[in-house]
């Protein structure tokens, strides 16, 4: 059964979701100030959907842009640098890996300006 739109994850969740071992999160709480999920008993912590958001954001920019922990930290500061894809739907992955290519190509185009090509 899947939660609602807006519901808290627990940390478990959070990190299946994000396919990341659950100490990484753990790891980005010391590491990045704005990451503070709420903690009951027995330190259970549990994901409020901006720090849902904040952890989408911070393993974009670790994982996929290639950032270092503090580049990550500058780049959050300086509010936030590229902004974050939207996360297709479960239903609508179809839909969104149809205008992949079309996105690739124009990734592909900035990066040839960027090298001067």
């Amino acid at each position: 059964m899947e939660k609602v739109e807006g519901a808290f994850l627990t940390i478990s969740e959070l990190a299946s979701e994000l396919a990341l071992p659950q100490h990484i999160l753990r790891y980005w709480e010391t590491r990045f100030s704005q990451l503070r999920p709420l903690q009951r008993s027995g330190n259970r912590r549990y994901y409020r959907p901006a720090d849902v958001e904040l952890v989408r954001r911070i393993n974009h920019l670790l994982n996929v842009e290639g950032f270092t922990v503090k580049g990550a930290q500058k780049a959050l500061a300086d509010g936030g640098g590229e902004p974050l894809p939207a996360a297709p739907a479960k239903n609508g992955e179809a839909a969104a890996s149809a205008d992949l290519l079309p996105r690739l190509e124009a990734i592909r185009a900035t990066l040839a300006r960027a090298i001067g090509e």
